[in-house]
């Protein structure tokens, strides 16, 4: 006979190590993955407020969500791109590109809201073509990208001369919604921004597409086998992207009262570190909107403290690109702690 085995002893432990999040029978919640960048800015504006009280006063704070909205609307967009396993380059010009497109429309004497839905649409197309073209050439999209970067932004500049376009009657309802403020301090934007964040975040978290979405970032094999179909899932995504891209560009015509040639240029660099800096990992497979939003937040914050220090403004990309390194050296360090985790918790 062989000897029996204690009990009480591997049996207990296995158990211990396949569930360490239950104490007593009862499951502890799971701590929701934004909470850590949450939290980093909080710190960050704490930093700031300590030695600059004035950064607290509510109209700074409203004012840079607003000054966030343009190009956060976009990086929410842009953590379906990256969670799928991509990276669109193209966004600055899309978005300026459709909002050019909407406010030629309306210097046309196109109905405003009219107008703005045309640019919404326009960036769609644009997001489609990019898609097209990487999954029938079999290419990356950064690669695709980096092409359509160019031409978006020559067709644009040819479209509007290289001028600012400034729709002729700015007092229509579009307007007047689109500058609001809610109690005289809030801007109207800056709602819709945090709406959009939202119903993202539910898209990604609680639909099929977002399963599909993150099924294939995941493992484009297993999820092929499994009859999701990876190339519609990625025209899908870079049409959504297109779509965000035009509805900020749209949202910014009629916040502005115009726009500038050059406005979303360097979007693609903020955008993308403001997906990083919120959780969603390169790697791709999952992705987090409300955490892209935050870093979104943590951005303009950066941006704006170092006016307040006095720091020369030049400072500001190569702050954005050292936050992004350290984003990614933490993700890189979480994520292989949590895979030794679960393999101890295998054994």
């Amino acid at each position: 006979m062989s000897a029996e085995q204690p009990e009480g002893t591997a049996d207990e432990g296995s158990a211990v190590a396949q569930d360490l999040s239950q104490v007593g029978g009862r499951r502890l919640p799971r701590i929701p993955d934004e909470v850590g960048v949450v939290i980093a800015l909080l710190v960050l504006v704490g930093t700031v407020a300590f030695f600059h009280p004035n950064f607290l006063n509510p109209t700074n704070l409203v004012t840079q969500l607003g000054a966030t909205a343009a190009y956060g609307m976009i990086a929410l967009g842009m953590v379906f791109v990256i969670a799928i396993g991509e990276i669109d380059l193209s966004v600055g010009w899309i978005f300026n590109f459709s909002a050019v497109i909407a406010a030629e429309a309306m210097v046309a004497g196109i109905d405003p809201w009219i107008a703005a839905a045309i640019g919404v649409a326009f960036g769609g197309v644009l997001g489609f073509i990019n898609g097209i073209l990487g999954v029938r050439l079999g290419i990356p999209m950064i690669v695709v990208t980096l092409g359509t970067f160019s031409m978006y932004r020559g067709l644009s500049q040819v479209v509007n001369k290289s001028t600012a376009v400034i729709p002729p009657d700015v007092t229509g309802s579009f307007f007047q919604l689109t500058q609001a403020r809610i109690g005289g301090l809030v801007p109207v934007v800056a709602i819709i921004f945090v709406i959009l964040a939202v119903v993202l975040q539910i898209v990604l978290q609680r639909t099929k597409f977002g399963y599909r979405v993150q099924a294939v970032g995941s493992n484009p094999e297993a999820s092929r086998l499994a009859g999701i179909q990876n190339g519609r899932t990625k025209i899908q995504v870079m049409v959504l992207v297109g779509l965000v891209c035009g509805f900020s560009g749209a949202l910014f015509v009629g916040f502005r009262g115009a726009i500038d040639p050059t406005s979303g240029s360097e979007f693609a660099l903020i955008v993308i570190a403001a997906v990083i800096i919120g959780g969603t990992p390169l790697s791709g497979g999952t992705g987090t909107v409300i955490g892209a939003l935050v870093g979104a937040l943590i951005i303009t914050t950066i941006s704006s403290a170092i006016i307040f220090f006095g720091i020369d403004a030049t400072w500001s990309t190569f702050v954005t690109g050292a936050v992004i390194v350290i984003a990614v050296v933490i993700d890189l360090v979480v994520r292989r702690h949590r895979g030794r985790a679960a393999m101890d918790g295998g054994v």
